[in-house]
């Protein structure tokens, strides 16, 4: 089994992506299974196969720890960890190609609490990879896509997996696709726009961790992708061939 984790901020996509990659997988031939880490997700656009939610009903938390609903949020994240012999026994049941995990709204309840990256580091698969979406209505402005970008690197870093960069609702960016990509694909290019946008302290700033991420070889393909309309997933499939796969097919 191969293992796809789906990051990003609040809002960028990551349910819809998963309810996107569900049937393109299983159109080529691939059993494909979902799973949902999100114990305070509330409506989501697939039926998870499996479901943090039977283990962790957050409302139980909230009243047998006394905690209000962001508190009930960060204990229940924490508690991902002890469910993760059950987890796994759940989807080594159904025993599928791959699995697609999504991961709670809110990063940092997964990337940067501890159980995140046990639960990465801990999966039953032969080989784990990590989309990291870049929410288009993020990543608008230089200064925006650089932040983005170093969050990026911070969520490498936490659950030391293969990354792939994804810019999540393209649909929404019109022609201003065009000036994104341009920054993903040239750092000297996004430098001047960061120029062109913010003088002094802002521009040292982000122009410093633009170098510094493009020293230390932080840069991967950022491949733009339309949950909605599909355009896109032809690359991500692609991407996620090379890094699960070595380049082969999806097969059953």
């Amino acid at each position: 089994m191969r293992a796809i984790f789906i990051t990003g901020t609040a809002g960028s996509g990551k349910s819809l992506l998963t309810s996107t990659l569900l049937p393109w997988f299983a159109e080529k031939g691939a059993s494909i299974a979902s799973v949902n880490l999100d114990p305070g997700a509330q409506n989501l656009p697939y039926e998870p196969d499996v479901d943090i939610r039977d283990y962790l009903d957050l409302s139980t938390v909230m009243q047998n720890y006394e905690l209000g609903p962001n508190g009930a949020l960060i204990l229940a994240a924490d508690l991902l960890a002890t469910r993760m012999n059950d987890i796994n026994e759940a989807v080594d049941s159904i025993n599928p190609d791959y699995a697609i995990f999504d991961t709670p709204g809110q990063i940092e309840l997964f990337a940067y609490r501890n159980s995140g990256p046990y639960v990465v580091d801990n999966v039953n698969s032969d080989a784990k990879t990590v989309l990291f979406l870049f929410d288009s209505t993020l990543v608008s402005t230089p200064s925006h896509f650089v932040s983005i970008s170093l969050l990026s690197a911070s969520i490498a870093l936490r659950l030391k997996a293969p990354q792939i960069g994804v810019l999540s609702r393209r649909d929404l960016l019109g022609p201003g696709i065009r000036q994104v990509m341009t920054w993903a694909g040239n750092a000297t290019k996004l430098e001047e726009a960061l120029y062109e946008e913010s003088k002094g302290s802002i521009y040292q700033l982000s122009s410093t961790v633009l170098r510094g991420l493009a020293k230390s070889g932080f840069s991967h393909e950022l491949i733009p992708v339309s949950s909605t309309t599909r355009q896109g997933m032809i690359e991500l499939s692609a991407s996620i061939s090379r890094q699960l796969n070595q380049g082969e097919e999806m097969e059953d």
